[in-house]
């Protein structure tokens, strides 16, 4: 009995094991043999990208503008408070704290020189008045000295007329020597002028450059200049400035204020793809926090100079897109799905791409009439490709590769040469293209280098956008 059972169980399981096998070689059978007619109707060439949303306008929460001031002499100063950013404030709220540190041995070494301005202002004062005072003594003196010489000269006339020459010679002597010491006076009292005048302009500078340091001082405190939320800078890099970060006089921005009635989102095309983005193409936009939400939007604007990704050979090239709608739950720094409309055809041609077989670069189809059709391909999505040459609507082709592939007749030869003159003005275009980009980048670094030092970093990456206008 336990024979039979186990013989009976075995006989079983190889007649379940022989259906699968049967199953699955049929199921091979009708996968390998799938086949889809041509389609014909609307097509759409996409491009999808990620991007991130940000306001189109916004206004900067600086820091003092004195600070770009030559007299203060400040360099770098850190962030050392700032509120969470999504924050809303009022306009006069607090937004930020700077680092006094450095300033506040600046303000020190400023102190100094003003201490030391005021003691050359009186020190100048005293040389002043002492000199002057000396130089009116001498004067008088002078002056009883010439009237001594005359009354020498009165009492020698009746004395040997030698005597009475040499009285004459003192007496003009005498005249000569205080007639240079009062032109000699009005010059010292020039002069002295002058220097007063010098340091009197140098303390109030000093004066000046103290308290535009202590008015600096005080706004280190960073309040809105008016209502909004608060979103951290976006530094060069792409960074954010936070708590920790640095602010420079060519750069003072602390955070912003965005205008959230306009919006934008920011994205970066493959070089593959960007040759196909120009402005004014249409794209349909969804926001990754609201995935049951979807808006319509344009782009604006489509980087000259493509950017390298860091750690990779891949360059990208910035775009914007500018929404059409208005929905108040937008924030920016949101991760958005962009699909780009670059072509819309009405009425052509297409295939799934898994049909499309290369040889040697030449593209085909298998029919299902047994042919082997080679064809000109033009745009394609991320699921189909337009045929340019050599199908007809209906005509039906196989996904994969049918078994005997050699079976099947090769046609459409004729059309290689179409394949080959439009590889030849694709190759071309490209070309163009990198010797206008390369163009572009030689005039960038050209002005890069005719900028003042330390500037260069502030407008580095508004260089790289150009508004481009459909068509162009």
């Amino acid at each position: 009995m336990k024979r039979s059972i186990i013989v009976t169980t075995v006989a079983i399981g190889a007649l379940v094991l022989a259906i699968i096998i049967y199953a699955l070689a049929g199921e091979k059978d009708n996968i390998a043999m799938l086949e889809v007619p041509v389609m014909r109707g609307k097509f759409e060439v996409l491009v999808t990208v990620t991007g991130e949303l940000q306001a189109e306008r916004s206004e900067q929460i600086t820091g003092p503008q004195e600070l770009r001031s030559r007299n203060l002499r400040i360099g770098n100063i850190r962030i050392q408070d700032l509120i969470p950013e999504g924050t809303v404030v009022d306009s006069g709220d607090y937004v930020a704290l700077l680092d006094r540190s450095e300033s506040d041995n600046a303000l020190k070494d400023i102190e100094d020189a003003l201490e030391r301005a005021e003691a050359q202002y009186n020190r100048t004062q005293l040389d002043t008045t002492i000199t002057l005072s000396n130089l009116r003594d001498e004067l008088i003196n002078l002056n009883y000295t010439v009237e001594e010489r005359r009354l020498t000269l009165e009492q020698s006339k009746f004395e040997p007329p030698a005597t009475i020459r040499q009285a004459e010679i003192n007496l003009d002597r005498a005249e000569r020597g205080l007639e240079q010491a009062k032109q000699n006076y009005k010059l010292r009292v020039q002069q002295s002028i002058e220097d007063m005048n010098e340091a009197a302009i140098n303390l109030a500078q000093q004066r000046r450059r103290y308290q535009e340091m202590l008015d600096v001082l005080e706004r280190f405190t960073i309040r809105a200049p008016k209502s909004g939320m608060v979103i951290y800078h976006r530094e060069w890099n792409g960074a954010r400035r936070t708590v920790g970060s640095t602010i420079s006089p060519w750069d003072l921005t602390v955070a912003t204020l965005p205008d959230l009635s306009s919006m934008l989102s920011r994205t970066y095309v493959n070089e593959i793809d960007v040759s196909k983005v120009k402005a004014g193409q249409d794209v349909r936009i969804g926001v990754d926090a609201f995935p049951d939400r979807q808006y319509s939007g344009r782009i604006i604007q489509v980087a000259n100079v493509g950017e390298q990704m860091p750690n990779t050979d891949a360059k990208v090239f910035e775009v914007q897109i500018r929404l059409d709608d208005n929905d108040p739950i937008l924030r920016p720094a949101m991760t958005t799905s962009n699909v780009i409309v670059t072509q819309a055809y009405d009425d052509v041609l297409y295939v799934p791409l898994e049909a499309i077989n290369l040889t040697d670069s030449i593209p085909f189809v298998y029919k299902r009439n047994g042919t082997r059709q080679i064809i000109v391909l033009g745009e394609s999505n991320d699921n189909h490709v337009i045929v340019e040459h050599g199908l007809a609507a209906n005509d039906r082709v196989y996904l994969t590769t049918p078994d005997n592939p050699d079976r099947f007749r090769v046609v459409g030869e004729e059309l290689i040469a179409i394949i080959e003159e439009k590889k030849a003005r694709e190759k071309a275009d490209e070309q163009a293209r990198r010797e206008e980009e390369e163009r572009i980048m030689k005039e960038r670094e050209e002005r890069m280098r005719q900028m003042p030092a330390g500037a260069g970093r502030r407008g580095e990456g508004a260089g790289n956008m150009q508004t481009q206008r459909p068509g162009n």
